[in-house]
C-alpha cells in the first residue's frame, strides 16, 4: 500500500511500547551528528539516533506528529522508516520538574569531570537528553 500513495510506512518503538504504527509524508529525525530528514525513496541507512524530536509529518490530528526520542538506532529503506529508541515520549508526557532535575545533574556532572572525555561524554548525554525534553516539553504547552 506505501508504494501506490508514495508514503513512508513508519514504525517507532522503544523496549515497553510503540508509540506510532502508520503511514507518513515525511519523517525528520535527530541523528548524533544532526537532523536529517527522510522521504519516500530514501537510499537506504542505518544511523544513531540523538536526542530530540521525531517529526512525522502526514500524520497525527494536524497533520503532523511529535515525538521525543532519546538515543537509539533508525533504519531507512525506499519505502519503511523503523525508529528503535531506548526512550520516547509524547510531549504531554514529559515531566518538566524530572527534566529540569535531569539537566541540574548533567551540569554538575560536567562540572566535576575533570580530565576525563568519557565524564565529559556522559554529562553532555544527560545535558542534551534533558534539553531535548524540555523544548519537547515546551512546545505542548502552545
Amino acid at each position: 500500500m506505501a508504494e501506490e500513495t508514495n508514503q513512508l510506512r513508519v514504525r517507532l518503538v522503544t523496549p515497553e511500547r510503540t508509540l506510532f504504527e502508520g503511514l507518513a509524508d515525511t519523517v525528520e529525525l535527530p541523528s548524533k551528528t544532526g537532523y536529517f530528514e527522510v522521504l519516500y525513496g530514501h537510499a537506504p541507512l542505518v544511523a544513531e539516533l540523538g536526542a530530540g524530536d521525531v517529526i512525522i509529518r502526514g500524520a497525527g490530528e494536524n497533520g503532523m506528529l511529535t515525538l521525543n526520542v532519546s538515543w537509539g538506532f533508525v533504519e531507512v529503506l525506499g519505502d519503511r522508516v523503523t525508529i528503535l529508541a531506548s526512550d520516547a515520549l509524547k510531549p504531554e508526557e514529559i515531566d518538566r520538574d524530572r527534566a529540569e532535575q535531569q539537566l541540574d545533574r548533567g551540569l554538575k556532572m560536567w562540572k566535576e569531570a575533570g580530565e576525563s572525555e568519557a565524564a565529559f561524554d556522559d554529562a553532555l548525554r544527560v545535558i542534551a537528553e534533558a534539553e531535548a525534553k524540555l523544548a519537547s516539553a515546551g512546545e505542548a504547552k502552545h
